[in-house]
């Protein structure tokens, strides 16, 4: 098995062109230890880390850039991305211990194609695309779209995501996400939820996003809690209604972290709950990025 290190997207997309079994990393942190434990090694490990788009963090008047193999504990730490979007730093900064948050990435957790990924349910909330490069050039995906199934994405052999586009979020805007784990801390989610909500001018809720993890295959919308928020408040009534539509919405195993009806019952409470530390957020943003 041989390492490379490119400097540059030009050069690391010709790597994986003329290596069919060539594959790319950003932290390692699931790679190696699936190696490990017995998958076949790539003739070639391509260390993306070293290509400046891949680890930058900017903003501008319109969107946030984050490079796909940023570490995580980048973003924990910059005060504006964390103020601007708590509930996706959040979910970054569930991804492995305090060690691991310094090689983690949220390409990394995208594309390893876990439907438990703390990261996505949030990324998916606040609209995140993913620019990929390939040898045509780039393309730009819906992160929803990146992941078919476990361990399996829509991105090529010979493509890989370089970075991140998260639009400045809107006025009277808020995020959050929950994940309900059997340990205190480190452990893969038993139910993961995201949500995002944008406030009328009266108090009612004008956008609502809702995204589940750990109980499809993929992430999974729920749109049916999304209409049930739209043009309400949060009252008792309507929380119920979004509490059955998630419960509705899964489509998850039994497993040793839980069982089917647990995950139903317990996406349920995760779902109002976001939503409810979300509307707070957005009560509390006064118009301005």
């Amino acid at each position: 098995m041989k390492y490379v290190a490119p400097s540059s997207v030009e050069e690391a997309t010709s790597l994986l062109s003329s290596s069919p079994s060539a594959q790319v990393f950003a932290g390692a942190t699931d790679v190696v230890p699936q190696i490990r434990a017995g998958r076949p090694a790539p003739e070639v490990l391509v260390d993306l880390k070293k290509i400046e788009e891949l680890v930058s963090v900017a903003n501008d008047a319109d969107k946030w850039t984050v490079g796909a193999a940023t570490p995580t504990a980048n973003l924990t730490d910059d005060p504006a991305f964390s103020e601007e979007f708590p509930g996706l730093t959040e979910a970054a900064g569930l991804i492995g211990s305090d060690q691991i948050q310094n090689r983690s990435s949220l390409g990394g957790n995208l594309c390893n194609g876990s439907p438990a990924a703390d990261s996505v349910p949030a990324m998916v909330v606040n609209g995140a695309r993913a620019v990929v490069a390939g040898p045509n050039g780039t393309r730009v995906l819906d992160v929803a779209e990146v992941v078919t199934g476990p361990g399996q994405t829509s991105l090529a052999a010979d493509e890989f995501i370089v970075e991140f586009e998260i639009d400045r979020i809107p006025a009277r805007t808020g995020d959050a996400y929950l994940r309900m784990i059997p340990r205190t801390e480190m452990d893969i989610a038993v139910v993961g939820a995201g949500a995002r909500i944008t406030l009328a001018e009266d108090g009612s809720i004008e956008h609502a996003a809702l995204a589940l993890a750990a109980v499809a295959p993929t992430v999974v919308r729920v749109p049916d809690a999304e209409a049930a928020l739209v043009g309400n408040t949060a009252d008792d009534e309507t929380l119920s209604a979004v509490a059955d539509a998630a419960s509705e919405a899964c489509d998850p195993i039994d497993d040793k972290r839980g069982t089917v009806a647990y995950r139903k019952q317990v996406a349920g409470v995760l779902a109002k709950r976001a939503v409810l530390i979300a509307i707070e957020r957005a009560q509390q943003r006064n118009g301005t990025n």
